[in-house]
């Protein structure tokens, strides 16, 4: 490393809060492209992070619960700025998506029934369809390498289709993967998402010197160095925080409160949340259409082509759920506010946890630099989730194909234009918003020529 390198200013937390803010509005893609994104800037162009240390913090977040590109970047603030550092990248990642739904949100509601709103989303939702068919096939590509896995994917399909508990079938498909490595002996590890080895087998264009980022941003951190007072102190903060703000709503409003309800669930959401968005969006469909009627199916694949359309993680759609639900009840007696308080309720509690995932467990994997290995039950649990994927692509093709029910004719345009998204996503490699821009335009064109 050269001396100018070395001596390199360090990045301040105003310059950093400017990137996070700008990341936040342009993060597109989903978790590959936001976390390819973030490498291409942290460790490529910008020379913040060190590839290694980059790669290390990917693998940590790999392994939790919730939006591994939010965590990331959580993670990459914390090492930059501390606390301070971690929670401002954390929330900037994802306040310009939720600014966004929550407006979206409101126009859906009062737009949503318009003719042209309606052939809006009548070419949203084939196009819906297609992504979690899409997703599915991605995932299952690089996921069940092994005739055990394709079982474990074929029974939680039929696991869903009976009714099984989600978490249910997430704890027994880790068991299981558990079984099965543990029969076979040591096996080279495999990781469920292969961004880290995508990205390690790119062109090493920044430092491979683990601590060059560390070097140009600040002195040895003395925040990355562990303590069991440290860890403990976090996860007494997170808990205090979660309990304080769960235990004033349910004082202030009671425990049968849609808001109560929400913070409840949206925490047990969060944690649960393994193998990414369409992996949670099943569980947080069953219970937020059936077990509470904050919105239908249909709305919810609306919502979702909401949240295709805005930047940050996919997982935000659960402010629209959160938004519909406090809209459609009313609460507060203003249909408005109550479904900007319940978005952001639904919020906070989604991503509570990820924050105390990494401020908590940041200091423990920066010094012992050696995730245990979960393989196994990755393995498991990852083919588990393309199972429960399929059974969400089939809620939503009912939805789109038969909307007047199984005893009415299907629709048939709706099912040339799921096919066609599809054939575009998974055959040609077509952009989610050029396929969702495209199928928009045809249900405009369909309606106006109609």
């Amino acid at each position: 490393m050269s001396s100018a390198q070395s001596q390199a200013a360090p990045v301040s937390f105003r310059e950093a809060l400017k990137f996070w803010f700008w990341l936040g509005c342009i993060s597109f893609g989903g978790p590959a492209g936001q976390i390819a994104l973030m490498h291409e800037e942290l460790v490529v162009r910008r020379r913040w992070i060190s590839e290694k240390r980059y790669l290390h913090a990917l693998n940590y977040c790999m392994l939790l619960p919730g939006p591994e590109a939010q965590q990331l970047a959580t993670y990459m603030g914390w090492l930059m700025h501390g606390t301070r550092g971690g929670i401002a990248a954390g929330a900037l990642f994802v306040l310009p998506s939720l600014v966004l739904l929550i407006i979206l949100s409101w126009a859906y509601t009062a737009w949503g029934n318009h003719p042209w709103g309606q052939a809006l989303l009548w070419g949203l939702k084939p196009a819906v369809t297609a992504l979690v068919i899409h997703a599915a096939h991605r995932l299952a590509q690089r996921t069940l390498t092994s005739q055990w896995l394709w079982v474990l994917a074929v029974t939680s399909l039929l696991g869903m289709w009976w009714g099984l508990p989600f978490p249910f079938i997430l704890a027994g498909a880790a068991m299981v993967g558990y079984a099965m490595t543990r029969q076979a002996g040591t096996r080279k590890p495999h990781s469920p998402t292969s961004f880290s080895a995508v990205l390690s087998a790119a062109p090493a264009t920044a430092s491979s010197d683990e601590d060059f980022g560390r070097t140009k941003n600040t002195r040895p951190e003395a925040h990355t160095h562990f303590s069991r007072q440290r860890l403990w102190r976090a996860l007494a903060v997170g808990l205090g925080l979660w309990a304080l703000s769960w235990g004033l709503i349910a004082l202030l409003l009671g425990m049968d409160h849609t808001l109560t309800q929400m913070g409840g669930f949206f925490t047990q959401a969060a944690l649960v949340t393994f193998g990414g968005a369409y992996a949670v969006l099943p569980f947080v469909t069953q219970a937020a259409v059936v077990q509470y009627g904050w919105l239908s199916a249909a709305q919810m694949m609306d919502g979702l082509a909401l949240g295709e359309t805005t930047p940050g993680p996919l997982i935000m759609v659960v402010a629209f759920v959160g938004f519909l639900g406090g809209h459609s009840q009313a609460l507060f007696g203003h249909p408005w506010l109550g479904g900007v308080v319940a978005a952001c309720v639904a919020t906070w509690f989604t991503f509570l946890p990820s924050f105390v995932f990494i401020l908590a467990g940041g200091p423990l994997v920066e010094s012992t630099r050696n995730i245990p290995s979960l393989s196994g039950p990755l393995q498991g649990i990852t083919a588990a989730v393309i199972g429960v994927i399929v059974h969400l692509a089939s809620v939503f093709a009912r939805q789109t194909w038969l909307p007047g029910g199984w005893h009415m004719l299907p629709d048939l345009a709706a099912m040339a234009l799921t096919a066609l998204a599809t054939w575009a996503l998974v055959k040609k490699g077509q952009s989610v918003l050029r396929v969702l821009g495209a199928c928009s335009l045809l249900g405009l064109l369909r309606h106006a020529l109609g």
